[in-house]
């Protein structure tokens, strides 16, 4: 895995850096630029290698889906392309787009493009596009139970219950941020209180937002109003909601947030998608879509210089990482990210109306997301001064840049401050958007671990845990316990393992198109890339917490751990990888057998 990783920085290097690095402070050293190029990439990505995928996988929009089919209310319930490509990009944007390219800066503005660009056209969009489709031909059900059919149950078990944990992970550690965003205030030592208006304001217009989407879907599916109305309507009483929070923030502490953030997550896990999960992460779409808009004015507004290298080396100097893997680790959400599969084939096919609409919210929404990821470096390129990289946090430094250029543009201060507090807004919003998908995606695939689809019946056993108020009580009763324990300990291995999550995506897929007479090179090289920069990172992690331990410079509580975790995980990859070949072996050796037979 190393050796491959060499080879592909040797290449980068010769081939790419001489080029741009000659263009240091010229041309490409400007966010129009950047921006311009990398838009007509992915438009032109969209048309012509988006449309082909559509082509291969037989995308016919007069075939019925699963929401259709299975349409119960709860989970399969059919919605319009705009609404469900507002939850889908909701759930999968995040706060990922933003924070991996500012992070992954270290390594130049070049590769860190680079990757978004060649990973989100070949690699992301792939990936969310081909979950979808192959879920909406198993009858909607999540990738565990697309493996088991076509891998077999062994797999599906060890895929899932793998996938399970990464959400438990997320659960714990995206609670922990929600009830950060919102914590009202803190105490000194001395006993006096520290209150944080930001936050007491992202609050009351995160709680506000509840009952606006509860009432959002109850006109569009059960009374039938206008879905370009309601639009509107709701936008504008999106936009009372933020001006009410930062006119009456709330100031209560963190561990109340807490309690109310699992209370919540629960109710949304079982509740009818249609009640609060899709509305509310359609109206919070208006938000991102607001956010990369007012990026957008802002770097056409000012034209920023790119102020931080083309490329700092293999290794860089501010953190000593080396470029391989670790770049193709941290830009996850803003090029391909392993849990964007589980939203794809646990949520988003459940809801699909028509398969036409694959391409725009499997593909499209995807390659938005890299436009984000791209916005975010040029922030990152803007605010880099003096060879160091701005300080805050990636959120921070987000807002800072934009509402920096509307400075830049004369606008007033006031202006200027509600610009930097809304896209913090809407950064917290989108925490709590994706925080809510996976806590119903660890309930579906907990559901799957007591069901399998070639058993004749389950057990009582087996029917209890399969229960959904059960496996949610237990998600998110274990992802709260893992939240006061401190998920930190294990933190730093979430990036290896959300995109390891995207090798058994592509194997599945691959082994179904396989099994169908179809070409899946397409889904065969991004996942032996995906493998080998994923294996490494957990090889890199085990051998430095080792050393560490062994030289007495670790504890075992987060070394130690982090050692115990990582060798399973690397066993686990490396079973799914190697049974999926040798499905995908067997069936090539019989299409050779029966080309020879010919």
């Amino acid at each position: 895995f190393l050796e491959y990783g060499a080879i592909l920085s040797f290449l980068f290097k010769r081939i790419v850096i001489k080029i741009l690095i000659k263009h240091q402070g010229g041309f490409f050293m400007k966010g129009i630029t950047l921006l311009v190029i990398t838009i007509l990439c992915f438009l032109v990505a969209y048309v012509t290698y988006g449309s082909w995928l559509a082509k291969q996988w037989d995308i016919d929009p007069k075939r019925k889906t699963p929401a259709h089919d299975f349409e119960d209310g709860v989970d399969y319930i059919p919605a319009k392309a705009p609404v469900l490509l507002g939850h889908h990009f909701a759930s999968i944007a995040g706060a990922g787009p933003i924070n991996g390219p500012i992070q992954a800066a270290v390594f130049g503005w070049v590769p860190v493009l680079l990757w978004i660009i060649l990973g989100g056209i070949f690699f992301g969009a792939v990936q969310d596009f081909s979950a979808i489709v192959v879920s909406i031909r198993h009858k909607g059900k999540s990738l565990g139970e697309v493996i088991e059919e076509n891998i077999g149950h062994r797999c599906k078990m060890l895929f899932t219950i793998f996938s399970w944990l990464v959400l438990l992970l997320v659960v714990a550690a995206f609670s922990d941020i929600v009830a950060s965003t919102f914590q009202g205030y803190s105490i000194n030592p001395d006993g006096t209180k520290v209150f944080y208006s930001a936050n007491g304001s992202v609050a009351t217009a995160s709680m506000l937002f509840i009952p606006l989407s509860v009432a959002f879907g109850f006109l569009v599916y059960r009374k039938n109003a206008p879905l370009a109305v309601s639009s509107v309507v709701g936008v504008l009483l999106l936009a009372l909601c933020i001006a009410l929070g930062l006119k009456y923030p709330i100031y209560l502490s963190k561990t109340f947030w807490l309690g109310v953030v699992f209370v919540y997550i629960f109710i949304a896990s079982v509740t009818p998608v249609w009640i609060l999960l899709q509305p509310r992460d359609y109206l919070n779409s208006f938000l991102l879509y607001f956010m990369i808009i007012a990026a957008v004015v802002g770097i056409l507004g000012t034209n920023p210089a790119i102020n931080l290298p083309a490329f700092t080396g293999w290794t860089n100097s501010f953190n000593g990482q080396v470029m391989f893997p670790y770049l193709f680790i941290t830009v996850a959400c803003g090029a391909i990210s392993g849990f964007h599969s589980l939203i794809a084939s646990g949520t988003t096919s459940k809801q699909l109306n028509n398969e036409g609409d694959a391409k725009l919210i499997g593909y499209g929404s995807m390659l938005i997301e890299c436009v984000l990821a791209v916005i975010a470096l040029i922030a990152v390129g803007a605010l880099f001064s003096n060879g160091k990289m701005p300080q805050g946090t990636p959120a921070v430094v987000f807002a800072s840049a934009i509402s920096g250029f509307f400075s830049k543009l004369g606008m007033g201060q006031v202006a200027v401050n509600t610009t930097f507090t809304v896209i913090s807004l809407a950064i917290s919003a989108f925490a709590l958007t994706s925080l809510d998908t996976a806590t119903r995606l660890g309930r579906f695939l907990f559901q799957e671990l007591f069901t399998s689809n070639k058993a004749k019946e389950n057990s009582k056993v087996q029917g209890y845990l399969g229960n959904m108020y059960v496996g949610t009580f237990i998600t998110v009763g274990l992802g709260a316990v893992l939240c006061l324990g401190g998920y930190q300990n294990i933190w730093p291995l979430f990036g290896a393992c959300n995109q390891l999550v995207a090798v058994p995506c592509f194997l599945g897929v691959s082994v179904w198109l396989a099994k169908k007479g179809k070409k899946n090179f397409m889904l065969l090289i991004p996942m032996f890339f995906m493998l080998a920069a994923t294996m490494s990172s957990l090889l890199i992690s085990f051998k430095t917490n080792l050393v560490l331990l062994l030289n007495g410079k670790g504890s075992l509580a987060v070394q130690g751990l982090q050692v115990v975790v990582s060798l399973p995980i690397f066993v686990l990859a490396l079973i799914l990888v190697v049974e999926g070949m040798k499905v995908l072996w067997e069936h090539r050796k019989k299409k050779m057998g029966v080309a020879n037979s010919v």
